[in-house]
């Protein structure tokens, strides 16, 4: 089955998340890779996208666009870090 790269979760999660989710670092629950959602294994020939990891292809991440919904799934990421812009003061206290 072929994939494509992370890159091609930028425009459909664009309409969830305010950053550039793909720049984010995710890490697989299964075998512990750290790395950017850039360099996911993203197979888009299913209803949705699903991205899985590249060190074991265990699944990170589902994303599934309906008319009125979307949905996302990250039960496979233990966590998703996002860098803010330096001098990002708000949400600090």
């Amino acid at each position: 089955m072929d994939h494509v790269d992370g890159n091609a979760l930028a425009g459909p999660l664009s309409e969830l998340f305010a950053v550039d989710i793909t720049a984010a670092t995710g890490r697989c629950v299964n075998c512990g890779l750290t790395g950017p959602v850039a360099e996911l294994r993203v197979y888009d020939r299913a209803p949705g996208l699903v991205a899985r990891c590249p060190g074991c292809g265990h699944v990170l991440l589902r994303y599934v666009r309906t008319p009125d919904s979307a949905w996302i799934d990250l039960t496979g990421t233990v966590s998703l870090r996002v860098r803010l812009p330096d001098g990002d003061e708000e949400g600090r206290g």
